[in-house]
């Protein structure tokens, strides 16, 4: 039997839009188990931290979908390779166990990822086109008008020196 050489071919443009929508989008639809599952997350914590505690939640829900989104910048052709390092920085900080606020403490745990996320995504913002962050966001309300609001919660209502961790964590990237 003769050795077959691999000769990589070029994938067309609308092939591989195709093939992305299938990796990171399970076909544009959201799923309905994850759908029920954030329902009673989001009644659950209102119920148990009241009315602050769920406002929180709210914001915390959409953590999911800026993964999905830095996941798809990790990606985007049109995202320079300086960028992705800082995409890369961010995915890494939300799968590491590391955190500044240990993930462990119910709610609050998952506030320091949800602003470095946005944090991030606001430097990389100052690089690129507004476009390409809307052309890869599929999660809840506008991408932009959330990230205003978290980083204008953020300076708020967080403890400065949390904030001033979670910059110096984004300047090591």
């Amino acid at each position: 039997m003769e050795d077959e050489v691999f000769e990589p071919r070029e994938i067309p443009v609308e092939e591989q839009a195709k093939i992305n929508d299938r990796v990171v989008d399970l076909d544009g639809a959201k799923l309905k188990f994850y759908e029920n599952l954030r329902k009673k997350a989001k009644g659950w914590t209102r119920e148990k931290t009241g009315k602050v505690g769920g406002k929180i939640g709210e914001y915390l829900f959409l953590l999911p979908d800026f993964f999905i989104l830095v996941c798809r910048l990790a990606v985007d052709k049109r995202v320079s390779a300086k960028q992705k390092l800082m995409v890369s920085g961010i995915i890494a900080y939300l799968i590491l166990p590391l955190d500044i606020i240990p993930d462990f403490i119910p709610v609050i745990g998952y506030v320091d990822d949800l602003v470095l996320v946005v944090l991030g995504l606001n430097l990389i913002l100052n690089e690129i086109d507004d476009k390409v962050l809307l052309d890869n966001w599929s999660g809840e309300g506008n991408v932009l008008k959330q990230m205003q609001t978290i980083t204008n919660l953020a300076d708020r209502f967080l403890d400065k020196n949390l904030l001033q961790k979670i910059r110096q964590w984004l300047k090591k990237i």
